[in-house]
């Protein structure tokens, strides 16, 4: 082999000296005539010669020539070892599927090595978070409505699983990782093993209530820890080997699927962040046992090595989730609003809305000048479920007839009949149901500013940041269907009346429905300039990775504003007729601007949030 690498310098210096001595005759102009020389360099390419090493390794069984055959491997570039050739070597010579191979260049992982103990506070984050669990639709017996969300996917089903397909899509396209086949198996299934162990231990013994009421098995989310487990595998697998972007894909898909348990109504906050920590702990562990058990047997590639340290080179990109909290509740005066509240308690003249603990997901990354300061942002998503929905509810039944005439309108003769029907007709409203089309007030936000970071070891740091945003809200509607009988009021008896409030009393039962949808109600927060900071604890298991700790906090000023439009049903199921021809007011209205006829409320208030939570991080 030393010969082999030697004979292309053999002949550069061949080439060398020839020019040399050309360009020393021509110094003297020394006249020789000679042909012009040409050297051939021969192409060299090493191999390895497969029928030798059949003959050497299958044919001799002593163990010498294993020996021999061992060394010389070893001082080549070739990491194949002689206990595990015969795995990886067909007696023809071909590649195919191997089990326990092993790269001797890799050194083995101790038990302690890989342990990062990141799940921990991420699962006691859950527990923490576990007095969020009244549920904002408070659906009773005595309930006549049930409030129920559209918002459904089944996207979170499938996403669970991106973790395990993922990796082995990667090794069967042939892209080496951590572990070979054997030990890669082993692992995956002690992470799955030890994930349902935790996950259904506690959930039949927890036997806690889902939001939607289902089942009395939602802590912790076994979604969600699925989730995370596979990503911790994807991590270890190709994101600590080959590319810390598989670990960002990893976990980026893992905390979309705990959002989409919490939107879903499937999970709480708490539910979400412990299944995560328990999925993060579990792939740990494993990974664990198997470097305890295996030793350096089926290990094919190494940790990437990094000459910068996330502590000293602090630029990076991280993915987090966390529990919001701060401020709690509004408080709208529904006397405030142009409808007759005479018939009410005091206590059900005001709506209350009560915020619970928040979801909060985000991406953040920056660029540091030197180790201590550097510029970045932050895209981040807060979602708060919403309390107090049974407020609405108590006004809806009756504000449906209320919002209308006002509560004197049983004095009238003609209310009777308006409302009930006759033997031709159906009653004015047979049925109606609320549907809640966002179920959380959902805060979008952006924001730039300056990073501190502040090493304090060589595992750890503080870091700390000052930040200028944008904060725009999604308003959450509550929508209402109704159907019912229709009624006719005559052009006459409109045009006489056009002055009483109650003209659409004389309108008469007339065959035929109706069905009408319509939003009831609606809350929403204008967009405005949001400020924020934050402190953080870092701590780099790896060179260039890191768990980070963080409570961030950020402030607004926002304009809530309520609409409240009860009565919209009412164009759909009066039509006004002239002899045999009829069209109903929502025909006849139809691209008018009926903004008027719907009550706003606004309340100012200063909006405070607290997020305490974790994030991945990468350096780059």
């Amino acid at each position: 082999m030393k010969q082999i690498i030697h004979l292309p310098i053999r002949l550069i210096l061949a080439v060398s000296f020839s020019l040399l001595g050309v360009m020393n005759a021509s110094a003297i102009d020394i006249n020789i005539h000679r042909e012009p020389l040409t050297i051939t360099a021969p192409t060299l390419e090493p191999k390895i010669d497969f029928a030798m090493l059949n003959r050497n390794i299958y044919a001799q069984n002593d163990s010498k020539s294993l020996t021999d055959f061992d060394q010389l491997i070893r001082t080549t570039d070739y990491t194949y070892s002689s206990d595990i050739l015969a795995h990886s070597l067909s007696t023809d010579g071909k590649y195919k599927l191997t089990w326990m191979r092993t790269n001797p260049d890799v050194k083995p992982y101790k038990f302690m090595d890989d342990l990062t103990f990141a799940g921990i506070p991420v699962f006691v984050a859950g527990i923490i978070a576990k007095g969020e669990k009244k549920s904002f639709r408070q659906n009773t017996k005595d309930n006549k409505h049930t409030l129920l969300t559209d918002f459904k996917t089944g996207i979170d089903d499938y996403t669970q699983f991106f973790g395990p397909v993922t990796t082995t899509g990667l090794k069967l396209a042939g892209v080496e990782g951590r572990s070979d086949w054997g030990r890669y198996l082993a692992s995956t299934a002690m992470s799955y093993a030890f994930m349902a162990g935790f996950v259904n231990s506690i959930k039949y013994t927890a036997k806690e209530m889902r939001p939607d009421g289902s089942t009395r098995n939602s802590w912790p989310s076994g979604h969600t820890a699925t989730a995370f487990v596979g990503a911790t595998i994807l991590h270890k697998e190709y994101g600590l080997t080959r590319s810390p972007w598989f670990s960002v894909a990893g976990y980026g898909v893992a905390t979309a699927t705990g959002v989409m348990r919490v939107l879903n109504n499937r999970h709480w906050v708490s539910d979400v962040l412990s299944g995560a920590g328990i999925g993060i702990m579990s792939g740990e562990l494993a990974y664990a046992f198997s470097d305890l058990i295996f030793k350096h047997r089926g290990l094919l590639r190494g940790d990437i090595s990094s000459n910068k340290s996330i502590i000293d080179h602090p630029s990076f990109f991280s993915i987090s989730m966390g529990i919001g909290f701060g401020s709690k509740k509004l408080d709208f005066d529904m006397q405030n609003l142009d409808l007759d509240f005479d018939g009410y308690e005091d206590g059900d003249k005001n709506l209350n809305l009560r915020f619970g603990a928040s979801t909060a997901v985000g991406a953040e990354g920056a660029y540091f000048f030197n180790k201590y300061i550097g510029v970045g942002g932050r895209l981040r998503v807060n979602s708060s479920p919403i309390k107090g929905w049974d407020g609405i509810e108590n006004y809806a039944w009756i504000d449906l007839i209320e919002s209308l005439y006002g509560n004197d309108y049983q004095a009238d003769a003609n209310f009777q009949k308006f409302i009930d029907g006759d033997a031709n007709s159906q009653a004015l409203i047979t049925d109606a149901s609320f549907t809640i089309k966002s179920d959380h007030l959902t805060e979008f936000a952006a924001d730039l500013g300056v990073y501190f970071n502040l090493p304090l070891s060589k595992r750890f740091a503080i870091g700390s940041k000052l930040l200028v945003g944008r904060s725009i809200m999604q308003e959450v509607d509550l929508n209402a269907t109704v159907t019912g009988g229709k009624r006719l009021l005559d052009l006459g008896d409109f045009i006489e009346g056009t002055d009483d409030d109650k003209v659409f009393l004389k309108a008469k039962p007339t065959p035929g429905t109706y069905t009408s949808e319509w939003d009831y109600f609606t809350l929403g927060g204008n967009n405005t300039m949001k400020f924020g900071t934050g402190i953080s604890l870092t701590y780099a298991y790896k060179e260039n990775y890191a768990w980070r700790l963080f409570l961030d906090y950020d402030y607004t000023r926002k304009t809530y504003t309520m609409t409240y439009n009860p009565a919209m049903f009412a164009f759909d199921a009066i039509s006004l007729g002239l002899g045999d021809e009829s069209a109903s007011f929502s025909e006849l209205l139809e691209g008018e601007d009926l903004s008027d006829l719907i009550e706003r409320q606004s309340i100012k208030k200063n909006r405070h949030t607290f997020i305490l939570g974790g994030s991945f991080t990468i350096s780059f």
